[in-house]
């Protein structure tokens, strides 16, 4: 007898492209069954004629800040999970959030509703070893330092090394390489960049990450292409990734469907000479934290904020939705989220990302089929990460991680004044073979795991 039955449902397989009505049979965590006529459960979910897939992967996040909800309040993974997410991967853009080791043994000790991964932030790790100037260089003993932090890191089950370079102007080529040195040339291990430049400077950047791959010799993700290269040079740039990966190099991106990015105000990506590089003015950053939510800046404003709320996370509405949408399109192009949180104040990317590409850029849009889409979300992402042989498909011996839609109302109706509202046309999430979602319900279900990077075969 299974845990649980899914009947009634409409089973994507993005990987052999078709669309058939199958039930799936769970029994503890795992996929068991998949077919018709299945054997009895002690429960039964009907799905009722919507679409089953595997849950969605998200491998851009950035996980919550337990010193901010004292770990009670989660934020980000709630958002995410109402979405169809089921593993998030966080620690990106050179930054983590918590301790790397204390946020992994929270997720291990069954605190979590979605399944984590983790890179080890090199920012972060600056900030371990001292060097605390975003525009210093880390001298040889703060890069030695780093050099082990990375190494155990790894060893403790991060999937790679995190650079966020457009955060910190101090980080030159030299150490950017020199921190990877311990895991260097090693397959099972991602190196994820946050571009040191973008809009007028993206191809230069691109052409840093290019040198820094070519001398670690790790697979490489570049983050969020879309708030790198979408302000008029996009085609260039995915000629300029195709070109990477054409001489040998091991190179993807992901790529989130809104056209404003949000950092804090604080940031080095707002010094001086930003918004003539965009070619935009104050009036295209919205405050996303209160005592200002909502409240689009002029110059007078942004520098009060800029000083006296640097934390405060910020929209910044400057690139253009068509370049995004050929960044999507690209096959070396992941959908992601970037999605992170101040206390429930953001940007609506953590929470409408995956309906948004579906429902909209999808299925409204046309811009891909339903195939290609769900193929980005779960199979994608999957086999990058190396967890392609328990998650991202429907199939005997998998986990039991799955999202039920509705594939004539799923669409985001997140907000920049509401980033959290979830989704419309999600019916039902599982996350382990557990209901982790019943339509807008969280059911308060923690059945997230910490995934370790996969050991090489």
């Amino acid at each position: 007898m299974y845990d649980i039955k899914i009947v009634g449902g409409q089973i994507v397989d993005p990987t052999g492209r078709t669309l058939a009505a199958k039930d799936i049979g769970i029994k503890d965590g795992k996929i068991a069954a998949v077919g018709n006529n299945l054997e009895g459960a002690r429960e039964t979910f009907i799905a009722d004629g919507k679409y089953v897939s595997a849950g969605f992967i998200d491998i851009h996040c950035h996980e919550e800040s337990l010193a901010l909800t004292e770990g009670k309040d989660l934020d980000i993974s709630i958002a995410l999970l109402r979405g169809g997410v089921t593993t998030a991967v966080g620690g990106n853009c050179g930054s983590n959030r918590n301790d790397f080791r204390e946020f992994i043994e929270y997720v291990q000790a069954g605190n979590y509703p979605l399944n984590f991964m983790t890179y080890v932030g090199h920012n972060t790790l600056r900030e371990k070893v001292g060097n605390e100037d975003i525009h210093a260089k880390s001298s040889k003993l703060q890069i030695e330092k780093m050099k082990t932090l990375v190494e155990e890191a790894i060893d403790f089950g991060g999937i790679g090394l995190s650079y966020g370079l457009e955060y910190c102007p101090g980080i030159d080529e030299e150490e950017a390489v020199s921190v990877a040195e311990r895991i260097n040339g090693r397959s099972d291990v991602l190196a994820a960049f946050h571009a040191r430049y973008d809009s007028t400077r993206a191809l230069v950047a691109l052409s840093e990450i290019n040198d820094i791959a070519e001398a670690i010799k790790t697979p490489v993700q570049i983050s969020h292409l879309s708030s790198v290269c979408a302000y008029g040079n996009m085609r260039e740039a995915l000629v300029k990734i195709e070109n990477m990966v054409n001489k040998g190099l091991d190179v993807m991106a992901d790529a989130y469907p809104y056209d404003a990015f949000s950092c804090k105000i604080g940031s080095a990506v707002f010094e001086e000479g930003c918004f003539e590089n965009w070619g935009k003015s104050f009036d295209s950053v919205m405050l996303a934290e209160e005592p200002y939510r909502g409240v689009f800046c002029n110059r007078e404003l942004f520098y009060e904020v800029r000083q006296k709320y640097p934390k405060m996370y910020v929209v910044a509405v400057v690139m253009n939705e068509d370049e995004i949408k050929a960044a999507l399109k690209h096959p070396l192009v992941f959908a992601a989220s970037d999605g992170g949180y101040n206390n429930h104040q953001g940007h609506p990317r953590g929470a409408g990302t995956f309906a948004r590409v579906l429902g909209g850029y999808c299925l409204k849009d046309k811009l891909f089929d339903l195939y290609e889409a769900i193929h980005k979300m779960t199979v994608m992402p999957a086999k990058r990460l190396r967890i392609d042989s328990r998650k991202g498909k429907i199939q005997e011996g998998y986990d039991a991680d799955l999202v039920i839609f509705d594939p004539s109302t799923i669409i985001d109706r997140a907000t920049f004044q509401d980033p959290q509202t979830p989704p419309e046309g999600i019916e039902a999430v599982f996350v382990n073979g557990r209901m982790a979602v019943d339509k807008d319900l969280v059911t308060g279900v923690k059945a997230g795991e910490f995934i370790p990077r996969p050991e090489n075969k």
